[in-house]
């Protein structure tokens, strides 16, 4: 079997290029490389300007010759493993899987073992094939810090039902979600477009025109303390980083989401007698709670639940501590 060899590619820098960054030109013009993967490449010597090595800071100039060179993706071999995770339902047809939250849902650069996929492949070996080699069953994924409901199909035909409903949005969906601030209204619908980055590719953001078209419908279920609340969303579309980046951009991000929320310095400074180093180290507060669907054989509708884990509750219970402390003070003070 013949080898796939490195892919290699040239750029020439004009003048509407000069004093940008190396790292950022060249992942603003690779659709598959993120920044990050691009600085890898310029330390392991796989970028060169005018024929030498250079730095990710590199600022470029007016006529530099760049070459890219890529090497082919690391091969992967899937060995069943245990991973932790429980299971809410499992016929002949589909398993519905609770994620806890830090586990990745299918191997990827950086993850190449210890995911969802690994633990699935123990517990049941004859998953469909439809996903891929790398993806066996997986249907839909969530974040490695998303906890909550994912759906897997144990042969082809299921995993073609499920995948059609999810596509035409037929699939019902809702998360629990921690945001900052004080939101007013009890109901709202966000229907703005979502597109990849242009520079940051591992990121998405709301685009007026030409991004794909994304819909999140959300409810207040309880304002907490220190300008917080509970959100149920229910996102009627699938695009990557959906409620995430909706929720940012209404002005009220997710507690605890690394890129599209408040830094750990913003939880150390605000927020230093609630929860101190547990607070700053928390991930994103946002789990799949209910995953509705209709069943691939039987051609029911099927709705399941997956209740809050426990870091979560956690969080909720000290920001509503925290709550009933503030008004014992101001009566106090009153």
């Amino acid at each position: 079997m013949a080898q796939e060899s490195d892919r290699v590619s040239f750029f020439s820098i004009t003048r509407k290029d000069c004093d940008e960054r190396i790292d950022t030109y060249l992942a603003s013009r690779s659709a598959d490389l993120t920044r990050s993967r691009v600085q890898e490449l310029i330390r392991t010597g796989l970028v060169r300007v005018n024929g030498l090595v250079t730095k990710s800071s590199y600022r470029l100039k007016l006529g530099d010759q760049i070459s890219l060179r890529v090497p082919p993706p690391a091969s992967y071999h899937l060995e069943p493993e245990p991973v932790e995770f429980s299971i809410i339902h499992e016929d002949a047809s589909l398993i519905v899987v609770d994620k806890p939250p830090g586990l990745v849902v299918h191997p990827a650069p950086g993850h190449v073992a210890g995911t969802l996929v690994h633990g699935l492949l123990e517990h049941c070996r004859d998953l469909s094939g439809i996903g891929g080699r790398l993806r066996p069953g997986i249907v839909h994924r969530l974040d490695k810090d998303t906890s909550g409901l994912v759906v897997v199909a144990k042969h082809d035909r299921a995993h073609a039902r499920l995948s059609e409903q999810f596509k035409l949005g037929k699939v019902n969906k809702r998360y629990v979600a921690v945001v900052h601030g004080i939101v007013k209204q009890e109901t709202g619908k966000i229907d703005l477009p979502i597109a990849r980055h242009p520079k940051k590719r591992k990121e998405m953001w709301v685009v007026p025109s030409g991004g794909r078209k994304a819909l999140t419908f959300w409810r207040r279920m309880e304002i907490l303390g220190e300008g917080f609340a509970l959100l149920s969303v229910r996102p009627k579309t699938g695009r990557t980083h959906q409620i995430r980046v909706h929720l940012s951009y209404l002005g009220h991000p997710i507690a605890g989401d690394p890129v599209y929320g408040y830094k750990k310095s913003w939880w150390k400074k605000n927020l230093p007698r609630v929860g101190g180093e547990a607070f700053v180290g928390m991930r994103q507060m946002l789990h799949a709670e209910t995953l509705g669907f209709i069943h691939p054989e039987s051609e029911r509708y099927c709705e399941y639940h997956a209740p809050l884990p426990r870091d979560m509750e956690q969080v909720i219970q000290v920001l509503k501590t925290t709550k009933s402390q503030d008004k014992k003070l101001d009566m106090e003070q009153d």
